[in-house]
């Protein structure tokens, strides 16, 4: 990939004045002819536009139109006035493995008036609420996913066909021998400025996860969606799939998407963090009122951070005996991996979400879960530092320890019967997912399974 990199700077760097002039010159540079215009439908489904580079100025003021009937979640009609993606020129950003390209992101709007159904708008609200406190959030997110490829008989198997050990994690071989891969999508990140640090092989075979720096609560978003991209297309000129599906297998690790939060003040400073806290964690007042209104509504938050029916392959709350690395218990605790809140000092780590989920959506639905419970001066239980994994359910029940949902259905339920977060989110837009994600349960509770054929078919 490096032949169509450029020597000039290639990060954008929106100035405060002059911006417009000053991207047409930075687009100039790097002989960009077209601009993607993109946005995310409700399933986080990347949809894009493309625009020729004279246009940029209709794009970052009347914007691209889209037909909104045709976008999966949107609940819009033919007759209904286009969506309009109106461009924000600070999210402008060149795409290293496509010469000519760059994409933008920016408000969704109809009517002239933001659309409360635009996930990433549903974003931008909750990080407008923080604002009118003097407060950020700030989220590391990390993404796991899947190399692969289809082998001769149309089976989904690892890219490298050498990664077969029962125990791959960090293994040395996985890494080198997927380095074409790893470096191309390496290249593509920094390119673009996004700080990677760390790239590792996971428990499954083909399976990875490369972190990069956190950062604003919806700068953090857009990057995964530029991450999820980005993979996908590095993979597919390497003849592979990348695949952010949540679980390939009943005997696959799962893919999740871990969210680091903090939150911090107009001066930056981490107000989850309290040198002074008894349980030795770091943790201020606030953060531990965050933990308790993440916690309040916890089964509701599942069916967004879990959106898919797949999500619950990966969540498996019927047994304890395995331990999945996906926690589906309701606790919180000192670097506890079990617990679907993780205190890696000073800071919060989500567990419970995967690789499907709408980033968009699920960082707004922790921002109002949490400054619900500062707002209600909420109290959690006390930390758990035991590992769930070694009791029984039974156990687990006598710690007066709650479960997540064991499916998408039961998910959806405790969504539809969370009152405040549809009031926090907008009630059309929970109205919205339910209904597209009732569908796909449906489909899903209608499909004959090839388990189901080869159990039954004669068994009877």
């Amino acid at each position: 990939m490096s032949e169509h990199l450029n020597t000039h700077t290639t990060v954008w760097h929106c100035p405060a004045e002059n911006a417009l002039e000053e991207a047409h010159i930075f687009l100039e540079r790097h002989n960009v002819k077209y601009i993607l215009a993109q946005f995310v439908d409700l399933h986080g489904g990347l949809k894009s536009k493309a625009v020729p580079v004279h246009c940029l100025k209709d794009l970052t003021e009347s914007g691209a139109g889209f037909a909104g009937g045709a976008i999966l979640g949107f609940n819009m009609t033919p007759q209904d006035p286009e969506f309009m993606m109106v461009a924000d020129l600070s999210t402008l950003t060149l795409m290293p493995w496509l010469p000519g390209y760059a994409c933008i992101r920016g408000t969704g709007c109809v009517g002239d008036a933001p659309y409360p159904l635009d996930p990433r708008n549903v974003l931008a609200k909750q990080v407008a609420r923080l604002g009118e406190r003097g407060l950020r959030f700030m989220t590391g997110l990390e993404p796991e996913f899947y190399l692969v490829k289809r082998d001769a008989d149309g089976k989904v198997v690892p890219f490298d066909s050498t990664d077969t050990l029962a125990k791959p994690t960090y293994d040395y071989q996985g890494l080198t021998r997927n380095a074409p891969f790893l470096e191309g999508l390496y290249e593509a990140l920094t390119t673009i400025g996004l700080e990677v640090y760390q790239i590792d092989h996971e428990d499954a075979n083909g399976q990875f996860e490369i972190n990069f720096k956190y950062d604003e609560a919806l700068r953090s978003a857009d990057h995964i969606q530029f991450f999820k991209m980005a993979a996908k297309e590095v993979a597919n000129e390497l003849g592979g799939i990348c695949s952010f599906l949540p679980k390939l297998s009943a005997t696959t690790t799962g893919n999740g998407m871990h969210v680091h939060c903090s939150l911090v003040d107009e001066q930056g400073r981490n107000l989850f963090h309290d040198a002074s806290d008894a349980n030795g964690m770091g943790l201020s007042k606030t953060a531990y009122q965050f933990i308790a209104g993440v916690m309040s509504h916890a089964k509701a938050l599942c069916a967004l951070l879990c959106p898919s029916v797949n999500s619950y392959k990966r969540l498996v709350t019927g047994s304890v005996q395995n331990p999945s690395w996906a926690p589906v218990f309701i606790a919180y605790g000192d670097n506890n991996r079990s617990a679907m809140l993780r205190i890696p000092y000073g800071r919060i780590e989500v567990r419970i979400g995967d690789s499907s989920m709408n980033p968009y959506l699920a960082t707004a639905a922790i921002i109002a879960a949490g400054l619900d419970g500062i707002d209600r001066e909420l109290t959690p239980p006390e930390p758990q530092g035991i590992n769930f994994y070694d009791l029984s359910l039974a156990q687990v029940d006598a710690l007066g320890v709650e479960r997540l949902p064991e499916n998408l259905d039961a998910a959806l339920d405790a969504l539809e019967a969370d009152e405040f977060l549809a009031e926090a989110l907008g009630p059309r837009l929970i109205a919205s997912f339910l209904k597209l994600k009732r569908q796909e349960w449906q489909e899903y509770h209608r499909t004959v399974s090839e388990w189901e054929l080869n159990r039954y078919l004669t068994f009877y």
